[in-house]
């Protein structure tokens, strides 16, 4: 395994150049869609919604809504790659190749976090006018971005492998992905809900995802961060083992 090979790199940067040459679409649409969410949600539950202690939830909405963009841009990215190369027929040209399965794996996987962390960027830096952040614990922020996109990234990697059409990915993305991002806290704090959802909450491991991330904002979350990263670093670490496990067997894709 050398990720510093001409294969890896020239995957990477196939990867990368794939989203980045439709911007517009990959990057510029889910920051509106964000903006969106900020503006309507902002707007009506401004003053209604109990968050943190000294933070309101215009400021209290924004680290959700970065994180929320970071894990579903990082997902969208490695699954829809391979569900196209899957169905066009040149996802070939990539087994063919000897780069082993921790190569391709790592190259799908950062190309997905850099599409996440871009996007979340982008999201950060038009949202952030519209109310005042700090940056209580910035490493935390980096660590748990960095994470969540890696899980993202994983996760959407698992799911382009197992689909074999457009229509098991939809259902992939629909009933997992999205139900789990909005029900881990990104509108609201989990400590509003009854206590049997406060339970069901800390099934979720998207929820330590982005309560760690808005911890490195206001030093305030609704669990310990170290309890989230510990959470959050087992969760990439089974997933990993997964998809490694997937690419290595040729599991839907040498056939």
């Amino acid at each position: 395994m050398n990720f510093l090979s001409a294969g890896f790199r020239t995957l990477v940067f196939k990867e990368i150049l794939r989203f980045w040459k439709v911007a517009t679409q990959t990057i510029a649409a889910p920051i509106l869609t964000a903006m969106l969410y900020l503006m309507i949600f902002g707007h009506v539950l401004e003053g209604r919604v109990t968050v943190y202690q000294d933070v309101n939830y215009t400021s209290f909405l924004i680290p959700g809504l970065v994180m929320m963009s970071v894990l579903q841009n990082a997902f969208a990215n490695a699954s829809s790659s391979l569900i196209q190369s899957k169905i066009t027929g040149n996802l070939v040209f990539v087994l063919l190749t000897p780069l082993s399965h921790w190569e391709i794996f790592s190259a799908y996987v950062i190309a997905a976090m850099v599409r996440g962390i871009m996007v979340g960027l982008g999201v950060f830096l038009v949202t952030a006018w519209f109310a005042h952040l700090s940056f209580a614990a910035p490493l935390w922020i980096l660590a748990f971005a960095l994470l969540g996109a890696a899980i993202l990234g994983t996760m959407g990697l698992i799911a382009g492998v197992w689909a074999e059409k457009f229509d098991q990915l939809a259902a992939f993305q629909n009933f997992l992905i999205v139900p789990l991002t909005f029900l881990a806290g990104v509108f609201y704090s989990i400590h509003s809900l009854p206590p049997v959802w406060q339970a069901v909450s800390h099934l979720n491991p998207f929820f330590y995802m982005i309560d760690g991330f808005r911890y490195g904002f206001f030093g305030q979350s609704d669990v310990s961060p170290l309890v989230s990263l510990a959470i959050v670093s087992a969760f990439l670490v089974v997933l990993s083992f997964l998809a490694i496990r997937l690419l290595r067997s040729g599991y839907r894709l040498r056939h």
